[in-house]
């Protein structure tokens, strides 16, 4: 079975490192971007199973972010980051296309089951021929 290949955006370096480091560890292929454009920019030459999107970015927001994975990378899931006092964005986010959403701070084993999720999801729906209901 091959490893699951994650994108993490995030601005936060510290928390990127960390997530990265810690998710490595439990056999995940990781990627990171410091912000959106950056993160498009490796989706477009990279294949990504399940990104993992900060909501809240600097310039282009997490929602732009997910705006344009719906339209140029409907095959890739969409986990939300959102502060704990932003749950509404969250489920904005599962409004506009996005699999799931974690609130910060998080405990990385949830997110693990998360990103299983998502990839199961994904997994099923392309033996299906389905889309992701992205917008």
């Amino acid at each position: 079975m091959s490893r699951i290949k994650l994108l993490v955006v995030d601005d936060e370096a510290d928390f990127l490192k960390l997530v990265k480091r810690r998710l490595e560890r439990r056999g995940f292929d990781v990627a990171v971007a410091a912000d959106g454009p950056e993160g498009l920019r490796y989706l477009s030459g990279n294949p990504v199973d399940v990104v993992i999107l900060d909501v809240r970015m600097p310039g282009m927001s997490g929602m732009d972010v997910l705006s344009h994975i719906c339209r140029k990378h409907s095959d890739v899931e969409v986990i939300m980051l959102t502060g704990h006092s932003s749950v509404a964005s969250g489920l904005e986010g599962i409004s506009h296309g996005a699999y799931d959403y974690i609130l910060k701070p998080f405990e990385i084993d949830d997110l693990v089951e998360r990103i299983h999720s998502a990839y199961e999801h994904s997994v099923l729906r392309r033996k299906g021929g389905e889309d992701n209901g992205c917008c």
